[in-house]
Formats: structure tokens, C-alpha cells, sequence
């Protein structure tokens, strides 16, 4: 090869890799409850990577005797979650792991481009209530006054609370995503590329909270993509599924009933083509060993792990394959 051609390669590829490093970062914003929060167990995802009849599957994110560590991958979670490369310990608490981890390597995997994950999750929320979107009527419920004992209406500033903060953590972390992902080049900027929601447990245990839950998940799509300037964004609704495919019967009508609500919410015309239903049942395992409540998807890393990579699919396929 002669020396011209060969610089002209060179050159070629410099530049190249120029264009890659400097393209837009895609940020994924990833909310809910505690099920977000994450309630795998790193104990469990030890125990699955020591037995060679699952090793294979998890050994992405081990190398030798650490996490992994990803450079291209990363995380903010809340206000004081931490932040940093994606790796195990962004659950709550540090020794559990949440969707995020294995979503992390999905859409690491399938982009040039850098990511960032804002997770935004606390335990206990509602979407009646604190994820309460901004064009649902006004709130209806009351509360128990601890010292008078008597039954008072909520306090207006509870309603949007987890919403608001929702909101406002994602706006500050992208105004200040320079502290965040290392190199980032403002000229190239960033892109809202998805949006999972995963949530659902303090609703469908109230009877009222569950009958209005399908009227305020359609607000919630379409108040955070106003909100956050990103009408299209992509936008994952994760099924509430703690109960497994086949819900005990005395709970069976309920939960797919919940479920329903959630899927009929993505089939909106609307809402055709960037908004996707994604199962979590089909994970449950209840008769293998457990390490949290039902309520928590048994805190098993394997069915935290295959909800990630689940979410992780869906955003991918809705970047790739954008519908008008």
C-alpha cells in the first residue's frame, strides 16, 4: 500500500472515530416505584453466575473478580443516588440491582453513540397521587390526621410530588450532564431517546386509585413528553406483574384487569408506534428460591435482570424503527 493511500486511511478512520465520539448522547429516563428502585439481589446474581447452567447469560457483567464497568454507559440516580459508569449497586439498597442494569447493556449494546440513564424511582408512590401528570382533575383523597385522628383531605402539594421531581431531576441532570458523562461535547448535544414507566402496586391496591389508573397513565405519556420537550420520545409502560402469568384466583380478576388498562393505554391511536406494553410476569419465579416479598418480584436478580432486557428491547426497537 502506498503512503498516500495508507494516510487516507488513516485519516479516514481519525475521523471516523471523531464522528462516533461526537454524536449526540442518548438519555434514557427510567421512573417508578420500588420495583424501579431495584430489589434484585446481588447475592442471587452471584449465585446465578457461579452455576454454569445460568453462567452464561449474566457473564457479561462480571470480569474476573469485579463488576463490570461500563465506558460508555451512564447513570444518575435521584437527587443523591449516585452517579457514575453503569455497574451493580444502583438499587435500593446498594446491594440490590433494578432494571437498569441489564436495560444499560441492551441499549450500550445497540448504540454507537454514549448513554446516560436518569433514574428517577422511590418506593410507595402512586400514580393517582404522587405521579399524579399535571392534566388530571384535581385529587380526591384523604388522609388520617395522626394527631387528631381525623380524616382529612391530602395536602395539595402531595399531588405530582414524585412527578414534579421526575421532572425536574431529568431537566437539572441534562443541564449539568457535562458533570455526569465524562468528554461530553456540547456542539453535538444529547437526545431524550426513551421513557420507562414502571409502577402500579399503590394503585390496583385501592379500588379508586385503580379505576381512574388507565385516564391518568395517558395523561402521564403525554404531560412528560410536553414537559420534557420530546413529543415522540419513546415511552415503555412496564406491566405491574408481581403476580406471574397466572395471578392467584382470589386476585386474578384484579390484576388482569390492571394489566389491561396498562396495555389499552399503548394501543391508543395516538400513541401508535412509540409507545410500547412490555410483560414482567412472564419473570415471576414463585416456587425457586426467594430474597424479598412478592410485592418486590421475590428480589430475584435473574427476573430483574430479563425486565431490563425486555425494556431495554422495546426502546431500541422504537429508536431504530420510528413510526410517523
Amino acid at each position: 500500500m502506498s503512503s498516500l493511500r495508507l494516510f487516507g486511511t488513516l485519516f479516514f478512520i481519525v475521523l471516523l472515530t471523531q464522528c462516533v465520539e461526537a454524536a449526540p448522547v442518548k438519555v434514557f429516563v427510567l421512573c417508578g416505584q420500588s420495583n424501579m428502585e431495584g430489589k434484585g439481589a446481588i447475592k442471587h446474581l452471584e449465585q446465578l453466575l457461579a452455576d454454569p447452567a445460568t453462567a452464561k447469560t449474566y457473564q457479561h457483567l462480571r470480569d474476573e473478580n469485579s463488576w463490570v464497568e461500563r465506558d460508555d454507559v451512564y447513570i444518575k440516580y435521584n437527587d443523591d443516588r449516585g452517579q457514575g459508569k453503569l455497574t451493580t449497586g444502583y438499587g435500593t439498597p446498594t446491594n440490590r440491582i433494578g432494571p437498569e442494569l441489564e436495560f444499560g447493556h441492551v441499549v450500550g449494546d445497540a448504540f454507537e453513540e454514549k448513554v446516560l440513564i436518569i433514574k428517577c424511582a422511590w418506593g410507595g408512590r402512586a400514580l393517582a397521587v404522587e405521579f399524579r401528570p399535571p392534566s388530571s382533575p384535581k385529587g380526591t383523597y384523604t388522609q388520617r390526621n395522626r394527631q387528631t385522628k381525623e380524616i382529612e383531605p391530602l395536602p395539595e402539594e402531595k399531588y405530582g410530588e414524585a412527578y414534579r421531581d421526575t421532572i425536574r431531576i431529568v431537566k437539572e441532570t441534562l443541564a449539568n450532564i457535562d458533570k455526569v458523562v465524562p468528554d461530553y461535547d456540547k456542539k453535538e448535544g444529547y437526545e431524550l431517546s426513551g421513557f420507562v414507566f414502571f409502577q402500579g402496586f399503590n394503585d390496583i391496591i385501592d379500588q379508586k386509585k385503580m379505576d381512574e389508573y388507565g385516564q391518568n397513565l395517558e395523561n402521564l405519556v403525554r404531560d412528560v413528553r410536553k414537559d420534557l420537550n420530546a413529543p415522540k420520545m419513546p415511552f415503555v409502560i412496564g406491566e405491574l406483574g408481581q403476580q406471574g402469568v397466572e395471578p392467584e384466583a382470589r386476585y386474578a380478576e384484579k390484576h388482569f384487569k390492571f394489566r389491561k388498562m396498562q396495555e389499552d393505554v399503548s394501543k391508543l391511536p395516538e400513541f401508535q408506534g412509540n409507545v410500547r406494553f412490555v410483560k414482567t410476569s412472564p419473570y415471576i419465579v414463585k416456587d425457586g428460591e426467594s430474597f424479598d416479598g412478592g410485592y418486590h418480584y421475590y428480589g430475584r436478580a435473574d427476573t430483574f435482570f430479563h425486565i431490563g432486557h425486555d425494556f431495554g428491547d422495546a426502546v431500541v426497537d422504537m429508536v431504530k424503527h420510528p413510526q410517523k
